[in-house]
């Protein structure tokens, strides 16, 4: 099959690899039909994320058909269209119970393969999907592909940001970044009941985007947020931030906006080694911090919900849909955030 393949940092290839077969009676293989191009596959790409094997297939997110089912699959069929959060889930163990399915006790993230083991990703023409049954979610029959392949990942993240949040109804909520993420966090805080979103982003095309989407959007670099959020806010600042960028950057800007009281909730994937904000900060300002993976499975019903209701806005978000064979050079452009580059979605 062909396939997207890490080779060293920012250097990638379309080539031919080995087909995936069942290894486990719980497995399934699932032919692609719509894979996604994230953010966050740019963290191997540029090396702040290391380790990934030479030859690892990339890519986390994943619409298509399934066509060949293990001997111990009871939930799933030939035939049958599906979407997969970025990571699998046994949903039998502590953590899958809970709802955190992003720690299952047997879980393993699409796209990393580390000194051999490991599991390769969905920027290909099959994917080996294990624990099948606890992982895969159907796909409603009428809906777009690259509109359902949003739930798996970006638009769970975005509705997972806006409860760690404690995002509630009347609440002025800032949103830090306005890449996909960010803007479908936007709809995820208004669908929470927000009465006003502050978007921030230093990009005047993505804060345009976020408009649409239904912010009021403003720059962080010459003041302009933090003076719309006090404006908004009768002097006292946002009641909660959602930072999906990831950074110290991010993390500091989140805090200058919230009040006292106030409530963040980083969906960004952060690498660096300290956070932006002193314990202190967070004692005399009675902040909270929320972090963490998205339990991406877990949220993926109600996601899958939220984009039959806003179907045409988040279509308008895919902004390329493209051969696997272009996947190289989407990458160089997606990663130099080109204008115009929003949402990729691959079709194998």
């Amino acid at each position: 099959m062909n396939a997207i393949t890490f080779q060293a940092i920012e250097h990638l290839a379309y080539e031919t690899v080995p087909d995936p077969r069942i290894e486990e009676p719980t497995d399934v293989l699932v032919r692609v039909t719509a894979a996604g191009l994230c953010g966050s596959d740019l963290h191997p790409y540029f090396g702040r994320e290391t380790g990934l094997d030479v030859g690892t297939v990339m890519g986390h997110e994943m619409v298509g058909e399934v066509v060949e089912v293990g001997p111990e699959v009871r939930g799933l069929a030939r035939g049958d269209r599906v979407v997969t959060p970025f990571t699998t889930s046994c949903g039998d163990c502590f953590y899958c119970r809970d709802g955190l399915t992003a720690r299952c006790e047997k879980g393993q993230l699409f796209g990393w393969v580390q000194d051999g083991a490991g599991l390769h990703g969905c920027q290909a023409e099959l994917v080996r999907v294990p624990l099948a049954d606890g992982t895969l979610v159907p796909v409603p029959g009428n809906l777009d592909e690259g509109v359902a392949l949003l739930a798996g990942d970006i638009l769970s993240t975005a509705l997972f940001g806006a409860d760690i949040a404690g995002v509630g109804r009347g609440d002025l909520v800032a949103v830090v970044g306005c890449g996909p993420v960010g803007l479908l966090a936007i709809r995820a805080a208004l669908a929470r009941g927000a009465r006003a979103v502050v978007a921030v982003d230093p990009v005047a095309s993505r804060r345009e985007l976020a408009e649409s989407f239904g912010a009021q959007a403003a720059s962080p670099d010459d003041g302009a947020a933090v003076a719309l959020v006090q404006e908004l806010s009768w002097g006292r600042g946002a009641d909660a931030a959602i930072e999906a960028v990831g950074g110290a950057e991010a993390t500091r800007t989140a805090a200058d906006l919230v009040r006292l009281g106030g409530r963040i909730g980083a969906v960004g994937v952060h690498t660096e080694a300290h956070l932006a904000m002193s314990p202190g900060e967070l004692y005399d300002r009675n902040l909270s911090y929320a972090a963490g993976r998205c339990p991406a499975r877990h949220y993926i019903p109600s996601a899958l919900e939220l984009a039959q209701d806003e179907f045409e806005l988040l279509r308008g978000m895919i902004s390329h849909r493209l051969p696997l064979a272009d996947g190289v050079e989407a990458y160089r452009r997606f990663a130099a955030r080109e204008p115009g580059w929003a949402k990729v979605v691959f079709t194998p």
